[in-house]
């Protein structure tokens, strides 16, 4: 049956709502924090050959654009001969899925009247895969955990038992892991089951035809995006904190016809500790960068992707080969899109915003019994994994967002959800005044937290930092955001990445970046400087020596306030 342009474009919204709805089912059924809180997941479906046709709203760059690339690991790992109606395929492969151990992918193949028409994948992150625990420590990654290879999680719907007993000996919790597992393959489930709803109600007996649609005309549009560039190259570049030593991304991005490169030649080599990124994730956000500043409304798909070519030498720290320890390879690779806009601000000025916090501010507290003292008989062993976020920069026309991921995505978790994880407590979770970069456009504040455990525990904490030495930096005159700091309660300075103890009794108190400003802060105008003041993201100071608003004007923004007015 010939299908019209309209109806083509009615099942390709459908399939977006698909996948939509399978991202939903994962979030609502998994059992980590990370995926039901921080929404740390992708979720996609894809044609036979491979190729994803829609992505599912909810996720991140990382994941989605890294599982874009995935799913054809799978059909040469498992080859199609050995594929059957009832499978499930699962890895955490670093260098096939998404970037390190700590993330699951499943593939499960979707057939249609006993006729392969096209795969379903997703991806979350695990709190805790074994090995060292999720940080930075390791020296290769046979020690960040357990190693999943592509093969078979089920066959013909039967799960291969020992398979799970494998992952449920190598892992601290394995209930939680083998949880989310089974939530991953039932999301795929689902998506599976909306397809074949979709294939029957439009009378379907393949995907042919809509994925040519869907295919050619994301291509089409992303090159007419592309060709209305000049047609020139920029480089770039940007230095951050590292592990013992900073670090240098460089990039050259060369608009050409029918494509754009970018590439990392000239970037800091592969690193001792866990910080390294394998070329699938720096691919998924170099290319996430370059898609959102110049055709941000044209679905994700292979198709609008593939004209996006990222290279990068073998051996730097942006494409680490194996078995370079990669677990906070997060680090590296959200950088990657302020490094792009470095070099592509030259090419098309006025564009991208000002630099942010770049990586999330996460940090996982490994929390026990405590060892100094008799310790009550309630106390517990636990793994609490919280996300947490910077200060967005700046863009052209608008203000930086607070504590708000970029390029990520990712959710800050809530307080209430971290401490129901473990016994782990939040004194204090607020925004930094001060912190967003000044200019005629602020920077987005970063936040203020403060942790500690329950009566009875002392903990490690895996601190997964940067913006320390090396804070986000204005764009077109904007001033740079506020660095990172983390200390104990008693004084001592704490290092921004590694594990480290705290003693009973003993709290953490860390300062997350802010985004940089964009633009002149003489530019800025007075209402907006006034409204900052009243709702208390700057301080009198900063408007006066800043901005140069008035003593009349600061005691006029006291006043209202102390009134109940708005500014």
């Amino acid at each position: 049956m010939t299908q019209s342009n309209v109806a083509y474009q009615i099942m390709w919204n459908r399939l977006i709502s698909v996948v939509e709805e399978q991202a939903q089912a994962l979030v609502r059924t998994a059992f980590s924090t990370s995926v039901r809180e921080a929404g740390d997941l992708s979720a996609g479906v894809y044609d036979r050959e491979g190729q994803m046709l829609a992505q599912a709203v909810t996720g991140t760059p990382g994941h989605v654009n890294a599982m874009a690339d995935a799913v054809a690991h799978f059909i040469r790992r498992i080859g199609r001969q050995n594929m059957y109606q009832g499978d499930v395929y699962i890895t955490n492969d670093p260098w096939e899925g998404t970037g390190h151990l700590h993330d699951i992918t499943m593939v499960t193949p979707s057939f249609y009247k006993n006729k392969l028409v096209g795969f379903f994948a997703c991806t979350a992150h695990v709190v805790d895969i074994g090995g060292r625990g999720f940080g930075a420590d390791a020296h290769s990654v046979y020690e960040e955990g357990l190693y999943i290879p592509i093969m078979k999680f089920a066959e013909e719907g039967e799960v291969d038992e020992t398979l799970t007993r494998i992952i449920r000996g190598n892992v601290r919790e394995p209930d939680q892991l083998i949880g989310d597992i089974y939530a991953l393959a039932t999301c795929n489930e689902i998506g599976h089951r909306r397809l074949v709803d979709m294939m029957e109600e439009f009378g379907l007996d393949d995907l042919d035809g809509i994925a040519a649609f869907i295919l050619e005309n994301s291509r089409r549009a992303t090159l007419e995006a592309i060709n209305a560039l000049p047609r020139t190259s920029a480089e770039g570049s940007m230095t951050m904190d590292g592990f013992d030593t900073p670090i240098t991304l460089k990039v050259k991005v060369s608009v050409q016809k029918d494509r754009i490169v970018t590439d990392f030649a000239g970037t800091s080599g592969v690193d001792k500790k866990g910080i390294n990124c394998p070329m699938v994730y720096t691919k998924a956000y170099a290319c996430y960068a370059l898609k959102v500043a110049i055709a941000p409304e044209i679905p994700n798909n292979a198709a609008s992707l593939a004209p996006f070519e990222v290279t990068a030498p073998e051996g730097t720290i942006v494409n680490a080969p194996h078995p370079a320890p990669v677990a906070l390879r997060h680090i590296v690779g959200h950088f990657v899109p302020d490094a792009v806009f470095d070099a592509f601000d030259k090419i098309v000025p006025g564009l991208v915003p000002a630099e942010g916090a770049g990586c999330l501010c996460n940090f996982q507290v490994s929390l026990r019994p405590r060892t100094d003292a008799p310790a009550p008989s309630d106390a517990r062993r636990a793994e609490v994994l919280t996300f947490n976020s910077g200060g967005s920069g700046a863009r052209p026309d608008l203000d930086g967002m607070n504590a708000t991921a970029f390029p990520s995505g990712v959710m800050t978790m809530p307080i209430e959800a971290t401490e129901h994880a473990g016994p782990v407590i939040i004194w204090r979770k607020e925004l930094r005044p001060d912190s967003g970069g000044a200019g005629k456009m602020r920077g987005g504040l970063g936040q203020y937290m403060e942790v500690g455990a329950r009566d009875g525990h002392e903990f490690d904490i895996q601190a997964m930092f940067d913006r320390g030495d090396h804070p986000a930096r204005g764009r077109r005159g904007g001033s740079a955001g506020a660095p990172t700091t983390i200390a104990r309660d008693d004084g001592t300075e704490m290092r921004l990445k590694g594990k480290q103890f705290v003693p009973h009794g003993v709290r953490v108190q860390m300062a997350f970046p802010g985004g940089a400003g964009y633009g002149e802060p003489a530019d800025r105008p007075k209402e907006a400087v006034m409204r900052d003041l009243a709702r208390g993201y700057i301080g009198a100071e900063v408007a006066a020596e800043v901005y140069g608003l008035s003593a009349e004007d600061i005691a006029a923004v006291a006043e209202a306030v102390a009134r109940g007015e708005s500014v």
